[in-house]
């Protein structure tokens, strides 16, 4: 499973015909890596992944409120995740929206528990530790800014002065508990469920920077909800070398599956 020399794995119009695997810092030798190859020569063995899904809501944000609703399957979901364009071309910059009273629902629960401010403290405490930036990992300046600066105030809208265009909310579904090896997002059996966005501007009027694209009356498309799910890939000695990609299973299913 260790071996050097190229494989080739077709993906999607993709052709990938060299993978190299850096082990800095751990100085793997011959022997380390012989060892390794001896010990999967007969096992199988499991690398977590994850897939990313992407759903508009069917409607916009109105001049006092946003309230939208998805029904869609929720396959093994660790993580939901909010987009909200302002151009219906937007890949890649998002705008912090500057509402209060944010929260989204789905299968009974909240999401967070409590309605969240897109600029207070206690939203940008939950994004850095969503993002693992509380810890070993620092947050960008840039995207601090994003969390943090006001793109308004109750008399007018403020110009920025950096780059404000990397907001998203993250929002975990997934508890921390077992080392977080125990599944506890959400999973429907493919079955559609609702999924409710709810919040409002923190200002009406025409200081609302996200209602009020620019100043010629364009509005924002529908916000986009993004599902993270878990998945692996498993590759096994059979045959020279399979692997298959599972979208189907949690980490202990897959792990009782190979263990028998």
């Amino acid at each position: 499973m260790c071996s050097i020399n190229p494989v080739t794995l077709s993906i999607k119009n993709y052709v990938v015909t060299e993978v190299t695997a850096y082990m800095s810092g751990y100085k793997a030798t011959d022997d380390y890596l012989q060892r390794v190859r001896e010990f999967y020569a007969n096992k199988p063995f499991v690398v977590p992944s994850h897939r990313v899904e992407a759903w508009s809501f069917p409607t916009s944000a109105t001049t006092t409120r946003i309230r939208t609703s998805q029904n869609i399957p929720l396959s093994h979901v660790t993580d939901l995740c909010l987009l909200l364009p302002k151009d219906a071309r937007a890949t890649t910059c998002y705008e912090n929206p500057c509402y209060h009273n944010m929260q989204v629902t789905t299968c009974g629960r909240n999401f967070p528990d409590m309605p969240m401010n897109t600029l207070d403290q206690q939203f940008f405490l939950m994004q850095l530790n969503a993002s693992n930036l509380d810890l070993l990992f620092e947050a960008t300046d840039e995207f601090e800014d994003t969390l943090t600066k006001p793109r308004n105030i109750a008399s007018r809208r403020l110009n920025p002065h950096t780059d404000l265009t990397s907001f998203m909310i993250t929002l975990q579904c997934e508890r921390n508990i077992n080392g977080a090896l125990t599944f506890d997002g959400f999973d429907t059996n493919n079955q559609n469920v609702s999924v409710e966005l709810r919040g409002g501007p923190i200002y009406q009027g025409d200081t609302d920077c996200y209602y009020n694209v620019d100043l010629m009356g364009k509005r924002p498309p529908p916000p986009i909800l993004c599902t993270i799910h878990d998945t692996f890939w498993l590759f096994g000695p059979v045959n020279g070398g399979t692997s298959a990609y599972d979208v189907n299973n949690t980490f202990d299913e897959m792990i009782s599956q190979i263990e028998g």
